[in-house]
């Protein structure tokens, strides 16, 4: 009997190497991608996974997240990742390439891959074929848009436009922030960052001057009122983030009711707390100068971002609500998603959730399972973390040490990535065994 054929649209990063992943098992796939003979407002070739920002796969170091989920990658056997080692030119402790080769080692492989067949059109329509993987990226088509639209049956997909920074819970000074609610409702909910006058004209005076990154033409849009960047309010007047972002209304000080000239506040952004949102900080800052004014803030003075804030045109579904974290449509067996649609922001990130939309439609294929990678691992954190987030206000997120299950016990500082890094190659190595 002929094997059945697995279905995968768009050749970018995460198609490229969900298509790698399933043909190197011996698997027929059609692979469809609309580039060259439609083009979006970013690509610039034909080529399969075109960079089309920074040629940098940021940080190799096992103690940096995406260096850690790079290694992991390589261990299974990554096309990106023989790619980029292919490809690599010097950028000190940064994985960068040069594009054209990058790109192109890519194209060439999948297209003289037996198992692969490539079809260059536009997809308007979910194709009923299984398993099918979408890897769209954030400049899917319209058609395809629309079409996602009414299958997913959850209005319009999210037009990603505003994204807030994001701090490890640990690098926020217990000294200076506290917990509570407005007017104590529910429970002590969020950080709360105080400012007295001084400190927030300081804070508000450089906000107005910080650099604002100026996007490409397609990622330019009209602001709406609920989501306007946090230094267009400032330039509004003195106090219009006062009652706005940081009004301190409801909040009074620990110990004293008093109210403080003005307040940020912080939500946390995981299960396990280890992550905090900054409430109404969407913002288009460069990102320096994100991290030197943000760090005027009275407890965020070491702050680490694991994201930074973002506003531009990105397109996503809302996986909490659709997927599962082996990349399968909750209520369509064999439907995965991976890239960028997924809620993933990164190179890396887009890659890797196409390994593993490959790896588990390989398994559907032959009946074996779904493939959950642990959440000790980096891609498994990742995937656990952009199908159970919450719905209500989820936003793609970048590969970070915050994601994965703290250590047992009590660990130095300096030495918690490096052990984190251990764990989570240990915990893969027994893992693989299974697949």
């Amino acid at each position: 009997m002929e094997s059945r054929e697995a279905v995968i649209i768009g050749a970018g990063l995460a198609g490229a190497e969900a298509a790698w992943q399933l043909a190197r098992r011996g698997q027929k796939v059609v692979l469809y991608e609309m580039r060259p003979e439609k083009m979006t407002p970013a690509h610039h070739t034909g080529y399969f996974a075109e960079l089309v920002c920074s040629n940098s796969l940021r940080a190799q170091a096992l103690q940096n997240a995406v260096g850690l989920l790079k290694e992991e990658m390589r261990r299974l056997e990554s096309l990106i990742m023989y790619a980029a080692q292919k490809a690599k030119i010097p950028a000190g402790g940064a994985l960068a390439v040069d594009r054209e080769i990058f790109a192109r080692y890519i194209t060439e492989t999948l297209q003289n891959h037996p198992l692969i067949k490539i079809h260059n059109k536009e997809i308007k329509s979910v194709p009923e074929k299984r398993p099918l993987i979408i890897a769209t990226g954030p400049l899917t088509s319209m058609g395809l848009s629309a079409a996602l639209e009414d299958f997913t049956g959850t209005g319009r997909l999210y037009f990603y436009d505003a994204a807030a920074p994001i701090v490890t819970y640990e690098s926020i000074n217990p000294e200076k922030a506290f917990f509570a609610s407005r007017y104590g409702k529910g429970g002590d909910d969020y950080l709360n960052c105080p400012l007295n006058e001084e400190e927030y004209e300081l804070f508000w005076e450089e906000l107005k001057e910080a650099e604002v990154h100026q996007g490409k033409e397609f990622e330019q849009q009209v602001y709406f009122e609920g989501c306007m960047p946090v230094e267009v309010l400032a330039l509004r007047g003195k106090d219009t983030l006062r009652f706005g972002p940081l009004k301190p209304v409801g909040i009074t000080l620990p110990g004293i009711s008093v109210h403080p000239y003005a307040v940020v506040q912080l939500r946390r952004d995981n299960l396990e707390g280890t992550l905090y949102n900054m409430v109404g900080f969407q913002t288009r800052l460069r990102w320096p100068e994100q991290k030197r004014v943000f760090r005027l803030i009275p407890g965020l003075e070491e702050a680490e971002f694991v994201r930074l804030g973002a506003m531009h045109r990105n397109t996503f579904i809302n996986s909490p609500l659709l997927l599962r974290p082996n990349m399968e449509m909750r209520k369509h067996e064999g439907l995965f998603f991976a890239g960028q649609i997924t809620g993933v922001e990164g190179y890396v990130e887009s890659a890797a959730t196409g390994l593993l939309a490959g790896l588990n439609a390989f398994s559907y294929l032959q009946n074996s399972g779904e493939i959950i990678l642990p959440p000790e691992t980096v891609l498994g954190a990742l995937a656990q973390y952009i199908t159970t987030a919450n719905p209500d206000n989820f936003q793609p997120m970048k590969a970070n040490f915050g994601l994965l299950p703290p250590l047992e016990g009590k660990v130095p500082k300096r030495q918690k990535k490096e052990l984190m890094a251990e764990r989570s190659l240990k915990t893969l190595m027994g893992f693989q065994k299974k697949f």
